[in-house]
């Protein structure tokens, strides 16, 4: 296959920065360029060192940077995505530029554009939807499945989990300052996925346009409670805590407390309302096998991971808590 130009909206992220390394690696892939817009270049610095990618400073949600960016594209990816936020950021960034994107992309006659979701978004009305986060991922894909001329894919993942994740190192790092980790949302159910199969099943995607149309559930093999995976998540980090799950009331105290905190919350209330629905495969839509893949269980992926130590960033962080 190939594709003279890749757009990753994205590409700097924790997904995005997987995707690149598996794109480039495909056997019998004529990469061509990849391009990766980023608000802040050197973000991108590690991946522009990788031949025919390239990182430009741009502001994607601007519609004229946007048009030149999609310019010549082959094919997109959309990867911007955000946890945290009002609803108007939660409209901006999963329902204002998806609209802007595909209106983009007829301009420049791009036609292929995979676009990832989440597990949890409303198959109808996106109001049924509890939490801003999963009504405006249910608006985003309604806007790109009405855009006219577009060969689109969906793919849905749960919470994402590898080496450089923000949701199971954070919870084994906060179990290394506490003595009890007092936990909101502790029976919320998830499904949690390696970004290096999410990764891979988007450059399936990419080289498949049977795809084309299809809603792809992106889950791994087993399915825990929020409370299982922070239990997990001390045990493989030998910070082995005990968790106490808080009762609903508390739990939207101390969700909304963590969301007053300085910074990028651990959880808002949003987050928790989002939790309400299962974060696991629906059955409704292929999964990961449909692609050819055997996604891999975090038993396998995170331990050694966390047994190795955290990272520098990890460290500092852990001590400026203990401070």
């Amino acid at each position: 296959m190939h594709l003279r130009k890749l757009l990753i909206l994205g590409g700097t992220g924790f997904v995005g920065r997987a995707l690149v390394s598996r794109w480039m690696a495909t056997p019998g892939m004529d990469a061509g360029t990849v391009l990766i817009p980023s608000r802040r270049r050197v973000r991108g610095r590690a991946q522009a060192m990788l031949p025919t990618v390239e990182v430009v400073e741009s502001d994607v949600h601007d519609p004229q940077q946007l048009d030149a960016l999609v310019q010549g594209a082959d094919a997109v990816v959309n990867l911007v995505a955000i946890l945290h936020g009002s609803a108007a950021q939660f409209e901006r960034t999963h329902v204002t530029l998806p609209q802007q994107l595909a209106a983009a992309c007829q301009r420049a006659g791009v036609r292929r554009l995979v676009h990832v979701s989440a597990l949890g978004v409303p198959e109808g009305d996106p109001a049924s939807a509890p939490s801003n986060y999963l009504r405006s991922k249910a608006r985003g894909e309604q806007v790109l499945r009405a855009a006219s001329g577009l060969d689109l894919t969906v793919l849905r993942p749960s919470v994402i989990f590898g080496a450089e994740d923000q949701f199971i190192r954070l919870f084994a790092r906060l179990q290394a300052l506490v003595p009890v980790m007092a936990l909101a949302g502790a029976r919320a159910q998830f499904q949690p996925v390696w970004v290096e199969d999410v990764a891979q099943a988007l450059v399936e995607c990419l080289r498949d346009r049977s795809t084309i149309g299809q809603t792809i559930e992106c889950a791994g093999p087993e399915v825990f409670t929020l409370g299982e995976l922070v239990r997990l998540a001390g045990q493989w980090s030998g910070h082995v805590r005990p968790v106490l799950p808080l009762p609903a009331w508390a739990g939207r105290v101390q969700a909304a407390a963590l969301g007053l905190l300085p910074g990028e919350p651990l959880m808002s209330c949003d987050n928790l309302e989002s939790m309400r629905v299962p974060n696991v495969a629906t059955g409704r839509h292929p999964g990961l096998a449909a692609l050819g893949l055997a996604p891999a269980a975090i038993s396998a992926v995170m331990p050694p991971v966390l047994r190795a130590g955290f990272t520098a960033e990890d460290r500092r962080r852990t001590r400026a808590g203990r401070d």
